[in-house]
C-alpha cells in the first residue's frame, strides 16, 4: 500500500516529510486493511450486480419481465437506505469487527438462497432481504478506515477502496459468463451457479473478518506500543473541539447542502447501479453471445477503473473540486444521450465506456466537494445522509429504466432518465461551487 512521504495541509502547502514512525505505522496499517476491505467491497459489489448476467437466462426461466427486473433492483436500494442507519447505530454498538462479520455473512447467505427463487415474488423479496443484509456496508467501512487514518491519508485510502466499484464489473463479467455456461451441471441452470458460486466468498469472507480486523489501534498486535500510542494520539489531536458528536438529524436533512450534493450523487449513484445490471443485457441485444457479451461487459469499466484512479490523483494535486466532478458528469450525461443516435456496437460500447469513465472519475473530488462544503460540525452525518439520499433517487431510476425498456423495446430511450440525472448533477455541481466563492468572497 502506497502511501505519501507527505500530504498537503489545509492551505494547500507541503509540511515537513513525515517521520519514519508514521511511516511505519502507515504502511502495517494500510497493508493489514485497505486490500483486505476492497477485496470485501469488491464481492459486495458482484453480488449486488451479479443479476446482470443471471438475468440473460434467469428471466425467460421464472417468467420475468423487464418491469419486474427493474422493479427487484430497485427493492434492493429501498432496504439498503432504510437499514443504512440503523446499520451504522449497531456498527457502533457492538464494534466494526463483529458488525463487518455480520454483514458479509448474511449478504452472503441471501446471495445463495437468489438460486432457489421459481418467479417474480421470491425474487423482490431476496433482492429486498440482499439490501438489507448489505445496507450499512460501504458507510460502516469508511467510517472504519477513518478511525485508523489520520485525515492527510483519507481521500486517498478512500479513493483506492472505492475501486472495487468498477473492478468488481470488470473481473465480473468473465467470471459470470463462465458460470452461466456451467447450465445443466448437478441439474442447475448457469444463472443458479452464478448466484452459488458468487455468494459463498462473502460469507468465507465475513468469517475470515473476525480474524482480520481489529476494533481499534490498541486493539492491534501487529503494531508495536509506540506505533500503537502515535496513530492513537494523531487521531485523538484531529478532532476537534465539539465534534465528538454529530449534529441532530433533523438540521441535517433540512440543510439545503446536503440536498444540492445528494442530487449530484444521485446521478452518478443511478448511473453506476443500474448499468451494472442493465448493461450486459444491452450489450447481448446486439445478437452476441453470453461469452461474448461477458468480454465486451470488461471493456468499459476496465477503462474507467483505470481514469478512476488518474483523476482522482489529478484532483488532488490541483486541489479543484468543483471542474473535476462538473465536467465527468457531463460527459456521462452527453455520452448517454448519444446513445440515442447509433444502431452500432462499435459506437455504442466507445459510449459506455465515456459513459462510465466519467461516471465513476467524480468519486474521488466528489466526496472531497461533499466533506468540504458542508460544516465541519455536520460533516459525518452530512456524508452518510448524501449516499442515503442519492440512493432513493437510485432505485427509482433502476425501475424506470425496466418500465421504459419494456414499454418502448428500446435500450437508448430506457437511458434518458440517467442522462437527465447526470446533467442536472453536472449543473448543481456548478451552482454549489459559484455558492462556495460567492460566501469565501464575503467573509
Amino acid at each position: 500500500m502506497t502511501i505519501p512521504a507527505t500530504a498537503r495541509n489545509a492551505s494547500g502547502e507541503r509540511p515537513t516529510p513525515i517521520s519514519d514512525i508514521e511511516k511505519r505505522t502507515m504502511r502495517k496499517v494500510g497493508w493489514r486493511l485497505v486490500p483486505f476491505l476492497i477485496a470485501c467491497y469488491f464481492i459486495a459489489y458482484i453480488d449486488r450486480a451479479n443479476i446482470g448476467f443471471a438475468a440473460l437466462t434467469m428471466n425467460a426461466d421464472i417468467g420475468l419481465s423487464a418491469t419486474a427486473f427493474g422493479i427487484g433492483g430497485s427493492l434492493f436500494f429501498i432496504a439498503y437506505v432504510l437499514f443504512e442507519v440503523p446499520s451504522n447505530i449497531a456498527q457502533d454498538k457492538f464494534g466494526p469487527r463483529l458488525w463487518i462479520a455480520r454483514i458479509m455473512i448474511t449478504w452472503g447467505a441471501a446471495g445463495l438462497a437468489m438460486a432457489l427463487i421459481t418467479g417474480p415474488k421470491g425474487f423482490y423479496v431476496l433482492r429486498f432481504l440482499l439490501g438489507a443484509a448489505e445496507a450499512g456496508f460501504f458507510p460502516g467501512a469508511v467510517l472504519y478506515l477513518s478511525q485508523w487514518f489520520p485525515k492527510a491519508y483519507r481521500a486517498r485510502i478512500v479513493a483506492t477502496f472505492m475501486v472495487a466499484i468498477p473492478m468488481s464489473n470488470f473481473l465480473g463479467s468473465p467470471i459470470a459468463a463462465l458460470l452461466l455456461s456451467m447450465d445443466g451441471i448437478a441439474g442447475l441452470a448457469g444463472w443458479q451457479w452464478v448466484f452459488i458460486m458468487e455468494s459463498i466468498p462473502a460469507m468465507l469472507l465475513g468469517l475470515f473478518a473476525l480474524v482480520a480486523l481489529r476494533n481499534r489501534p490498541t486493539d492491534a498486535k501487529w503494531l508495536t506500543l509506540e506505533e500503537q500510542e502515535w496513530l492513537t494520539s494523531t487521531l485523538a489531536a484531529e478532532k476537534a473541539p465539539g465534534t465528538e458528536k454529530h449534529g441532530s438529524v433533523w438540521r441535517t436533512l433540512t440543510n439545503g447542502k446536503v440536498w444540492a450534493l445528494a442530487v449530484v450523487y444521485c446521478g452518478s449513484s443511478a448511473t453506476s447501479n443500474a448499468l451494472s445490471i442493465w448493461q450486459p443485457q444491452i450489450i447481448k441485444s446486439f445478437g452476441l453471445s453470453t461469452w461474448e457479451t461477458g468480454l465486451l461487459n470488461m471493456i468499459p469499466f476496465g477503462v474507467a477503473a483505470a481514469f478512476m484512479i488518474f483523476w482522482g490523483r489529478l484532483a488532488d494535486k490541483t486541489g479543484e473540486r468543483v471542474w473535476s466532478t462538473a465536467i465527468p458528469l457531463a460527459l456521462t450525461s452527453v455520452s448517454l444521450f448519444a446513445t440515442m443516435l447509433t444502431g452500432s456496437l462499435v459506437v455504442t460500447m466507445c459510449l459506455l465506456t465515456l459513459v462510465l469513465l466519467g461516471n465513476y472519475a467524480i468519486k474521488g473530488p466528489f466526496w472531497a466537494l461533499s466533506t468540504e462544503s458542508l460544516p465541519p460540525s455536520m460533516a459525518a452525518a452530512g456524508v452518510a445522509a448524501i449516499n442515503t439520499i442519492a440512493h432513493l433517487g437510485t432505485g427509482g431510476a433502476t425501475t424506470l429504466l425496466g418500465v421504459i425498456r419494456e414499454q418502448t423495446g428500446s435500450f437508448p430511450l430506457a437511458l434518458v432518465p440517467l442522462a437527465t440525472l447526470t446533467m442536472i448533477g453536472s449543473i448543481t455541481t456548478l451552482l454549489i461551487g459559484r455558492s462556495d466563492r460567492r460566501k469565501a468572497l464575503a467573509a
